[in-house]
């Protein structure tokens, strides 16, 4: 069977559905129903304002959704992918204590539970089972959160997402828990070709043990529900048959189950009623919200968001992903679903789909996308930003900007985040690590259009946005362009040294040169190049410089006369940054140490357990190693280190040849033949000990 039509669009839509569920229910999570309903109300719409927070928030469901997928590609896509291999992922993209799970200690949470069995040695689907950590603990809610990417990448074939879904599911869980994830991957999955939801179900319940607990459970709701108009009487003999207390543990699975097939069956389909069941009902609300918009997404494709109200304008396509790869978390739905489509056609047997406008990273080809951009300053009623048809040189579509009268010579910029915007530095709840997307030396790409009925000629300029000393917000722009009416322009710009400040935006201003309404149309933006950098703490002074870097080191100095001051208690610490978008550099810094294992710098970093390094150990030696499901020595030297004095680290990747050395000796010139890692980050590394430097220096080769 080939894949869908329009196939994409449904993964966007899926994508979508997921998000905006999870933001609804974000707010009040865990509240029960009694108390949504005396202090709430019915949840018709997002709520974040009445509790004074952002809307788009770092969430759990999110990051482990999309992040756990990441298993296929990072194991050539195979459809007969295990337990074990998505574990791996787990270890190499999670950072313990910090990122994607609820860290609630062992024994209370089932997926740090799970993490510190696999970190131990334990591989799954040992780290998960009830043999190992008992059933209350292994049947909690969160396979079921994580289901829906499996559905997404198995379009019209439950059986491949419930296999998939299952397999995922028995790194951190078992039993009725797989079950009820197993279900919800089979249902979605079947949505690309079904849009029946009794038939939804009936496909599902096929695949799962027909005496288990989630099999009774979904023929009791669905008989609850016959004939039933008021889902009320329905929830209310789930608490009373299904509650928390029956199965005990914080979310149990049983429970939040039953109130997603709630809303599925008595919402009829319908985005707005179904959202509305899934949230009001209580317990686990972001999470069964999330799982129910994702399959209605799925089923009913970017229709079902149509309004009133408006449920993707306020959302913008924004996602925060924050993992141990920075270079993922500042995202949007756009992006996201481009990489699980990819996954999808390859597991079909399919080519990628080409990149839009050759390969921007904001292309607007998907109808409705905003890809995180907004405009500012936020003037009522002057400027407005919508997706469009036309006005592309590559493609199909753009993001028109309609400015209002009485704008002449009144500047405004449309931007979208490059890394933490400033609305999300004091963000409450997980942590959002991340890197920034662009860099210094980085090339920006911007096509333009101006409406050919504009009354006169606009001023554009392409800019970045970053943070300057003190951490004061501060603009850089490219030279001014007029653009006549009609006129297309393509603007190339080089990203100017920000002196170790992160930039964290990008987009253009524009000033009207009348009085009168015009558009001017955003066909792509993107960038592309290495970075020419010096990471270092910038003149001006100031703290956001440091969260540039994700840190999976234990201890991180920050009152050391040294930018870098990092101390690793056990294991092997990390301090990253940079994309995987990075191909062939140098990477170069001096390093010194005081006590350490061993310790030096790495390149190509695209997780906690995927690099290439250069090391200096406790042993006499210099090695440069490949770490890639376990460590492998590319090459190895006699080299003695003096303790206390710094090291310079030089590593050089070009394709699949490493070039390294320590003080300007070239020690190690090798060419990787085995599964080569084709581009990431860079980061410091230090094992058992603490390191210091001052810069680490980043340029093309």
């Amino acid at each position: 069977m080939g894949l869908p039509e329009d196939y994409l669009d449904r993964v966007y839509a899926g994508v979508l559905g997921k998000v905006v569920g999870v933001y609804l229910g974000r707010p009040f999570e865990g509240w029960t129903h009694q108390r949504i309903a005396r202090e709430l109300g019915d949840i018709t719409w997002f709520v974040h304002d009445k509790f004074g927070q952002p809307l788009v928030v770092t969430d759990d469901d999110i990051t482990g959704t999309f992040t756990f997928l990441r298993a296929l590609p990072d194991n050539s896509n195979r459809a007969d992918i295990s337990s074990r291999d998505i574990g791996r992922t787990w270890l190499d993209y999670i950072i313990e204590d910090r990122t994607i799970l609820w860290w609630g200690g062992m024994g209370e949470s089932t997926e740090h539970t799970a993490y510190l069995r696999l970190k131990k040695g334990m591989e799954a689907p040992h780290s998960g089972s009830v043999k190992t950590n008992g059933r209350i603990v292994a049947e909690q809610i969160g396979a079921e959160i994580f289901a829906d990417g499996w559905a997404l990448v198995s379009p019209g074939d439950p059986r491949q997402a419930a296999r998939l879904a299952g397999e995922a599911a028995r790194v951190s869980h078992d039993g009725e828990a797989v079950y009820a994830a197993q279900m919800i991957a089979a249902m979605e999955a079947a949505a690309f070709l079904e849009t029946d939801i009794d038939r939804l179900i009936e496909t599902a319940a096929a695949l799962i043990p027909a005496g288990s607990t989630i099999a009774r459970v979904t023929d009791e709701v669905r008989q609850w529900c016959a004939g039933e108009k008021d889902w009320l009487r329905v929830r209310a003999l789930i608490e009373e048959k299904h509650g928390y207390e029956k199965y005990g543990g914080h979310v149990p699975v049983v429970s939040n189950f039953a109130v997603v097939l709630l809303a599925l069956v008595l919402g009829r389909g319908r985005f707005q009623e179904s959202l509305k069941i899934a949230n009001t009902s209580g317990w686990d609300t972001d999470c069964n919200s999330g799982n129910v918009g994702c399959l209605l997404g799925i089923r009913g494709g970017l229709s079902i968001f149509d309004g009133p109200p408006d449920w993707r304008g306020p959302v913008a396509d924004r996602m925060y992903m924050p993992t141990a790869d920075g270079s993922r978390a500042i995202t949007d739905a756009v992006q996201e679903a481009y990489r699980v489509a990819t996954i999808g056609r390859a597991l079909a047997g399919e080519q990628p789909a080409p990149a839009p406008k050759s390969g921007a990273r904001f292309h607007f080809e998907l109808p409705g996308s905003l890809q995180g951009f907004s405009v500012e300053p936020k003037v009522a009623g002057a400027v407005r930003i919508e997706n469009t048809a036309g006005h592309s040189k590559e493609g199909r579509r753009s993001l028109a900007v309609r400015f209002g009268n009485a704008l002449a010579a009144v500047p405004f910029a449309v931007t979208t985040p490059t890394f933490i915007p400033p609305d999300a530095l004091a963000m409450k709840g997980y942590e959002l690590l991340a890197s920034p997307t662009l860099y210094s030396g980085q090339v920006l790409s911007v096509s333009v259009e101006a409406d050919g009925n504009n009354m006169g000629p606009v001023s554009l300029s392409a800019l970045i946005r970053m943070y300057g000393a003190n951490d004061a917000q501060e603009q850089l722009f490219s030279p001014a362009r007029m653009l006549a009416p009609g006129e297309r322009a393509a603007i190339t710009w080089t990203a100017p040294d920000t002196g170790g400040a992160p930039i964290f935006s990008a987009g253009i201003e524009l000033t009207p040169s009348t009085v009168a309404a015009g558009s001017v149309y955003l066909d792509s933006l993107g960038w592309t190049g290495t970075p020419n950098v010096i990471f270092r703490r910038p003149a001006g002074g100031g703290e956001l410089w440091r969260r540039a870097w994700v840190n999976a080191f234990d201890h991180h100095g920050t009152s050391w006369p040294e930018a870098f001051r990092l101390s690793q208690d056990r294991g092997t610490g990390l301090h990253m940054t940079g994309s995987r978008e990075w191909t062939d550099y140098r990477a170069s810094a001096a390093i010194a140490s005081d006590m350490a294992a061993d310790f030096g710098l790495a390149v190509r970093v695209q997780g906690l357990q995927r690099f290439y390094s250069l090391v200096v150990t406790s042993g006499g030696t210099a090695e440069l190693r490949k770490t890639l499901r376990g460590t492998r020595i590319l090459g190895s030297a006699d080299f003695h280190r003096r303790e206390g004095a710094a090291c310079f680290f030089s590593v050089e990747a070009a394709g699949n040849r490493i070039r390294a050395g320590i003080d300007g000796k070239t020690l190690f010139d090798v060419i990787d033949q085995e599964e080569p890692l084709g581009g990431g980050g860079i980061a410091l590394v230090c094992k058992e000990g603490c390191i210091s430097a001052n810069e680490v220096n980043v340029e093309p080769v």
